[in-house]
């Protein structure tokens, strides 16, 4: 497996942060988001029957055991921390379900051109060379083949100043999409859709326990959806969903 000097600092990080035993203080933020996970669940279930399906950057499995239950006709993992790979398939083993997972490195998979109907992941294209990432997925997803990620924005000053405070808390690669990056998802894919998630449910998070029990949590949302609509609070989102399709090809004779 080839690796660049951001792959090995990356691999080096994720396997630090597994080998712990609890896991980062800013996890706590993520209630914050919540509807963002169900939505690309949603996504999922909806594509996932009969699917040859990759979880690109897969960590622990986590996401990957919640899509055995859509009947994929198969699961890959693949993920550049051994450990976290172990793990993943440690709990599989535990829960008797079958996930093809695999150390590799995402830049540049061994894994076989045209060979995936959906490539999923959550929080890796920002550890990454994005543009290379793009390159590889459209490798190996098949002809109208979707994408779906959620990622982190760069583009909210308060949350940049608190990961300029924090530098421990995440790795020193690190780099929450901006405009070019979605420049480039646009010339790689077709049918590019982005839905921004946690404006006021981050500001007010304080205020809610559980998301999926909270009136207050749904209303919220039903706000952020709103102002969303307009690209200056698009700016103050913490993370998005993309999804996207391979472009289908054509011959001519």
């Amino acid at each position: 497996m080839s690796l660049s000097e951001i792959n090995i600092r990356e691999k080096e990080f994720h396997n630090t942060l597994q080998s712990k035993p609890k896991g980062r203080f800013e996890n706590i933020f993520y209630k914050a988001i919540s509807n963002c996970g169900e939505d690309f669940l949603v996504y999922l279930k909806d594509k996932a029957k009969n699917s040859e399906i990759l979880d690109y950057g897969c960590g622990v499995g986590s996401f990957a055991e919640k899509v055995t239950k859509y009947s994929p006709r198969k699961i890959t993992g693949i993920d550049i921390s051994e450990i976290s790979i172990n793990k993943a398939k440690k709990k599989a083993k535990e829960l008797n379900i079958n996930i093809n997972y695999k150390v590799g490195n995402c830049e540049k998979t061994s894994l076989d051109q045209n060979s995936f109907d959906i490539v999923y992941g959550t929080g890796i294209l920002h550890h990454l060379e994005i543009n290379k990432c793009l390159d590889e997925i459209h490798r190996i997803l098949r002809s109208k083949g979707n994408l779906l990620f959620i990622e982190p924005l760069g583009t909210n000053p308060i949350i940049n100043l608190y990961r300029k405070l924090t530098p421990n808390a995440r790795s020193k690669d690190e780099h929450p999409l901006i405009k070019k990056d979605f420049e480039y998802l646009n010339k790689k894919f077709i049918d590019v859709k982005i839905k921004y998630y946690g404006f006021l449910t981050l500001i007010f998070f304080p205020f809610y326990k559980s998301p999926k029990d909270s009136k207050f949590f749904k209303l919220l949302v039903v706000f952020d959806q709103f102002l969303f609509k307009f690209r200056l609070f698009q700016l103050f989102a913490w993370s998005v969903l993309i999804t996207a399709k391979k472009i289908r090809r054509h011959f001519f004779f």
